[in-house]
């Protein structure tokens, strides 16, 4: 939490993949600290409802249907946010997906490329776009969602989805090391299993992520909330000292 009470009230955060899982829940700790959350996300709707619970919460809000592997998409939705809001505080990139598991093998071209520019390239567009801004204001915080997965290198079913994360990893390094004496600090978080729907849209079926949960010394998944409160206290005042690391949220597993 914040040392000063109230830090986060009127500032503004940037959330993508706000419709669903940890953007969703990030959102909603966010507004829940009187903070304006622009809600950007390729379903609209998914959004738009989010907004809608940020809103009832006291929060300000903005729905922006945003292709974050679209760069004149993600130009938009900082316009957006800027217009509406004036500054832009925080972004907290969590906009992703593994496209589909397949073994190393079985991985063609568009499979690659595509969690390359999802999860990858869209991170880059979204720090890119709002760096500027950033810095004309004096500084700022970003922080990622990558992954676990880029420590173990998800063979047999996601090699794809780690390099993307690895790749997710090294960038917010990099930008967090170029930009830390103007007042920008990056920052990503590298979480074990947690409970969205994530695997099943990459198609894994319930055995997945069962054995994921087994090798978990805490005999359970991590909830999208506890990403959320990890990332507001990474954007507080309380974690001024703290850039470029990625930090793993995985109940002590996760290694194997």
């Amino acid at each position: 939490m914040p040392r000063v009470q109230d830090y986060f009230v009127g500032k503004t955060i940037i959330v993508t993949g706000a419709a669903s899982g940890i953007g969703r829940a990030t959102a909603l700790i966010f507004a829940r600290e009187g903070a304006n959350v622009v809600c950007a996300d390729i379903d609209a709707d998914g959004a738009a409802a989010v907004v809608e619970q940020v809103k009832q919460k006291g929060a300000g809000g903005l729905s922006v249907e945003t292709d974050v592997a679209d760069r004149q998409s993600v130009r938009d939705m900082v316009k957006a946010a800027v217009d509406k809001f004036g500054v832009v505080d925080f972004q907290f990139n969590a906009a992703g997906a593994a496209g589909r598991w397949a073994s190393f093998l079985e991985i063609d071209d568009a499979l690659w490329d595509g969690a390359l520019r999802l999860n990858a390239t869209g991170v880059f567009y979204c720090m890119q776009e709002i760096l500027p801004h950033m810095l004309k204001n004096g500084g700022g915080v970003i922080v990622n969602v990558a992954s676990m997965a880029h420590r173990r290198g998800g063979p047999g079913s996601s090699i794809h989805y780690a390099s993307a994360k690895g790749a997710v990893v090294t960038l917010t390094m990099g930008v967090a090391r170029e930009f830390a004496a103007q007042g920008v600090r990056a920052l990503s978080i590298s979480p074990g299993p947690i409970a969205t729907a994530f695997q099943e849209t990459a198609g894994a079926g319930p055995e997945f992520l069962e054995r994921s949960i087994a090798d978990v010394p805490m005999g359970r998944a991590g909830e999208p909330e506890e990403i959320g409160e990890l990332a507001l206290f990474m954007c507080s005042d309380a974690c001024a000292f703290m850039t470029a690391d990625t930090v793993y949220v995985n109940g002590g597993g996760g290694w194997r």
